[in-house]
């Protein structure tokens, strides 16, 4: 698939990615969109463009279960990214850093069945070394 940005109006950049990807970083913006009242509207916009003649319908599922596992895995996050560990036991960090490994492999078998649905032939493959 081919991913277009226009970054000025007289240079066009094109970036190939796999699909699964892309339906990635759409699910990914629309939790943000939601999460912060709308601020990253030009994410959302250029995303719906680039799932032009993508067949939403056939991954529905797996479009809302990946919202649902980015919206958990923000939560989750949230504390970390806002600076609010301190007093916080290692134990607590720990669970949350677990939940959110166990979240993330779940969520490449999600784009691992986006991609067999779409005919992608790109898989992700996660190891637990």
């Amino acid at each position: 698939m081919i991913v277009s940005c226009d970054i000025s109006r007289r240079l066009k950049l094109e970036f190939k990615f796999p699909v699964m990807e892309l339906v990635d970083r759409y699910t990914i913006a629309q939790v943000k969109h939601s999460r912060t009242g709308g601020a990253n509207q030009a994410e959302v916009d250029f995303y719906e463009q680039q799932m032009f003649g993508i067949d939403k319908h056939t991954i529905w599922n797996e479009l809302q279960a990946l919202k649902i596992l980015h919206d958990k895995i923000w939560s989750l996050e949230d504390d970390f990214k806002k600076c609010r560990i301190d007093g916080t036991d290692l134990a607590e960090i720990g669970r949350r850093a677990l939940e959110i490994r166990d979240y993330n492999n779940f969520r490449a078998e999600l784009k691992n069945t986006v991609a067999e649905k779409l005919n992608d032939s790109v898989r992700e493959i996660k190891t637990n070394v």
